[in-house]
């Protein structure tokens, strides 16, 4: 095999890889459940005891 055909699907199977893991990272970004829309702070009894 010469060194240019070596160097060239070395190059092909990185750039693969690197797809797969950026699909892949995607993928566990979306898959992260919704988080409830409550608020933790809120303001109306803002000054009432303490």
């Amino acid at each position: 095999m010469s060194r240019l055909f070596a160097a060239a699907l070395t190059v092909a199977l990185a750039a693969a890889l690197a797809v797969g893991a950026a699909l892949g990272v995607v993928a566990l970004l979306q898959a992260t459940p919704d988080q409830p829309g409550t608020p933790l702070i809120t303001y109306e009894h803002a000054g009432q005891g303490g």
